[in-house]
């Protein structure tokens, strides 16, 4: 892809008015509009201890407990009020916890037996692609 200048941009943006716009002081704000879409979807396998501590899944709701060996899932959405939808959904087609779920910035991290962490995040990518119709991504396995 090309790079483009910076006149050439405002020219592009502005097309009628750039000429009256030209030596004036522009101020331009980015604005991200969020499509609707499952971006990541990533199953952990088995996880060591440093992975959760890292994630910082050992202390808060969680202080205590030790999911050493478990399975992580890790979903990423946007708009990001949809993880509420995708909490919810998981936990209710498979036996998994919920580790962190942000709905300011559209993460779920599931915690919980390879095989029920994976059923949860394909539940949860499936009715997101044929319910809500969300572009979707592949699940990866690690």
């Amino acid at each position: 892809m090309a790079q483009i200048t910076k006149e050439a941009l405002l020219e592009k943006l502005f097309q009628n008015d750039y000429e009256e716009l030209k030596g004036k002081r522009l101020r331009l704000t980015r604005v991200r509009v969020p499509g609707k879409e499952v971006c990541m979807a990533h199953v952990i396998s088995r996880s060591d201890t440093c992975i959760y501590e890292n994630l910082a899944l050992h202390i808060g709701v969680h202080e205590g407990e030790d999911h050493t060996g478990e399975s992580i899932g890790l979903i990423r959405f946007t708009p990001w009020e949809s993880v509420v939808a995708a909490a919810d959904i998981a936990v209710k087609s498979a036996d998994v916890e919920i580790g962190f779920m942000d709905r300011f910035c559209g993460t779920l991290i599931l915690l919980g037996n390879l095989s029920s962490v994976q059923t949860a995040v394909e539940e949860v990518v499936k009715f997101f692609d044929e319910k809500l119709g969300f572009r979707t991504c592949e699940i990866h396995r690690s």
